[in-house]
């Protein structure tokens, strides 16, 4: 899970590097000696502080599962009960049942709640870590400076932008070094969606499984047909 908010957290990573890189003209990169070659993946990842925030967030993401998790069990406990109560019920006969409707309906509507919070949830664990990640950023960028200066370098690419790159041209291992030196732990402090967020992603949950519905609807039919 972490890694696939690594993209979103190293944009700020990307633009140091880049601001680096415009800095001086493009004809520098002919030379060598003037190019330095970093991984920000590894670097957000592998130090320490990259692990400590890792560790966070899934401690965050655990222990806010559980209720889920719970919740996923039971709803399907009652539909799977509830599917066996009306398996022997002609169509008509069912929609008769205003009770057994009732029942539908109210399962439909927790289902929504549930996938509503999971929702939420990833939302806010994006949110956890980039907030965590702004003294992380801020401290890399003062290392990336330094290691430029102190080589020389007029260019500073990410590993992913270039071919081939030997091994001395690469700060990645000096980076994550400097990095645990001057930062090893930060604050990770879950961030809540406000009621505006909340209402954006509902909105965009319940439009998912009102088409769902639809189309298991159209499927239905075409096989009544």
């Amino acid at each position: 899970m972490i890694r696939q908010h690594i993209a979103a957290v190293a944009k700020p990573v990307r633009a140091i590097a880049a601001a680096l890189a415009v800095a001086t003209s493009f004809a520098a990169v002919a030379h060598a000696q003037e190019v330095l070659v970093m991984s920000e993946e590894r670097i957000l990842t592998q130090s320490a502080v990259g692990q400590h925030i890792a560790a966070e967030i899934q401690r965050i993401r655990d222990e806010a599962s559980v209720s889920l998790e719970s919740t996923s069990t039971r709803l399907s406990q009652e539909s799977e009960a509830l599917n066996t109560e009306t398996s022997a019920l002609s169509e008509a006969a069912l929609q008769q049942r205003e009770d057994l409707q009732q029942r539908f309906q109210a399962m439909a509507n927790e289902s929504v709640e549930l996938e509503v919070e999971r929702a939420v949830l990833r939302q806010e664990l994006i949110a956890t870590q980039n907030a965590a990640m702004e003294p992380v950023l801020t401290a890399l960028q003062d290392v990336l400076q330094e290691i430029v200066d102190q080589r020389g370098a007029a260019v500073l690419l990410d590993r992913s932008q270039v071919v081939f790159a030997s091994e001395s041209a690469s700060i990645t291992q000096d980076a994550i070094d400097r990095l645990n030196a001057q930062i090893s732990t930060t604050p990770v402090s879950r961030v809540r969606m406000n009621d505006e967020q909340r209402a954006a992603i509902r909105q965009q949950v319940v439009q998912q499984f009102v088409t769902q519905q639809r189309r298991m609807q159209q499927l239905q039919a075409q096989q009544q047909q």
